[in-house]
């Protein structure tokens, strides 16, 4: 897999907004944040633009990424928001000079359609990561942000978790692959679909009905998304309306209820989703898991 360059303290990163609106004010504090933090920041030419639901036109929308992928004087990408829209502009885009200078490009939920594209498609790392959209209300930075900085800057990040009653103990090593799961199973079929057999797959989820959460876990296990892990991290599970259903199951327990008789290690509650502290992740990146009945370590090679 190709590592991007790393970030440096006065680098330019790119904000651009591949997907939905983005409000004016949100996006002007997201920079100040990082300006403060020593980097230069510059906005795509479409960044707060409007049309309808999206930023922009799927014209402009690309056109933005395209600047940026091109432009080696971005060091780094980081998508505004997620909502709805990456896949409808993934495959205008030509990666040509972004392969001959590949810079780390940063992002989650609807921007999972661009991880699993690059990883596939190009055997290019990426991070799933906090986006502007997440960053605190006061203008502040928080843990997320900094240990986004600091993945990007070369670090690889170590995590030691809690455990969970519903964890699967074991051992594994893999290329990390993933993200939202809507997402992933809309990708089943295109060209940048997933193949997971010998990786460790992360999953998260937001505000989706468990019948839909059910089916969706059922299309990933039949399409063998599932069978041939190495392992299994389990993000957040945000705002699933489980007090307002009457399915018998939580989230975490319609998750488990598709790989109850795997043999990988499993872990849940990994601090990485629809929430403020949503930690980086390196999509593409070779990773170790250990899950026994005392803790949970992540260690990125």
């Amino acid at each position: 897999m190709i590592t991007p360059s790393n970030l440096h303290k006065g680098d330019l990163i790119g904000l651009i907004s591949p997907s939905a609106k983005i409000d004016p004010s949100i996006l002007y504090s997201a920079t100040r944040l990082l300006e403060a933090k020593g980097y230069r920041v510059k906005q795509g030419e479409h960044a707060l633009s409007q049309h309808y639901y999206f930023a922009g036109t799927d014209s402009q929308r690309a056109h933005d990424f395209q600047l940026m992928l091109d432009d080696p004087s971005i060091k780094m990408i980081i998508c505004n928001r997620g909502g709805y829209g990456m896949v409808k502009i993934i495959d205008r885009l030509d990666f040509s000079c972004f392969l001959d200078n590949p810079k780390w490009i940063a992002g989650y939920s609807d921007i999972t359609v661009l991880h699993c594209h690059l990883a596939m498609l190009y055997k290019t790392k990426s991070i799933h990561s906090i986006m502007p959209y997440d960053f605190p209300a006061d203008g502040n930075s928080c843990l997320a942000i900094d240990k986004l900085l600091e993945v990007a800057g070369g670090k690889k990040p170590t995590y030691n978790l809690p455990t969970h009653d519903l964890n699967l103990e074991g051992s594994a090593n893999g290329m990390l692959v993933g993200g939202n799961i809507s997402i992933l199973t809309s990708l089943l079929g295109s060209q940048s679909e997933l193949d997971t057999e010998g990786s460790i797959l992360f999953l998260e989820e937001v505000g989706e009905p468990l019948y839909r959460l059910d089916r969706m876990m059922q299309t990933l296990k039949r399409s063998g998304k599932l069978s041939s892990l190495a392992g299994l991290i389990v993000g957040g599970m945000t705002k699933m309306n489980e007090e307002q259903e009457d399915y018998g199951l939580s989230a975490e327990e319609v998750i488990m209820d598709m790989i109850s008789d795997v043999n990988y290690p499993v872990c849940f509650g990994f601090p990485a989703g629809h929430f403020p502290e949503n930690h980086p992740l390196i999509i593409g990146g070779e990773v170790s898991l250990s899950v026994n009945k005392n803790s949970v370590k992540i260690i990125f090679k």
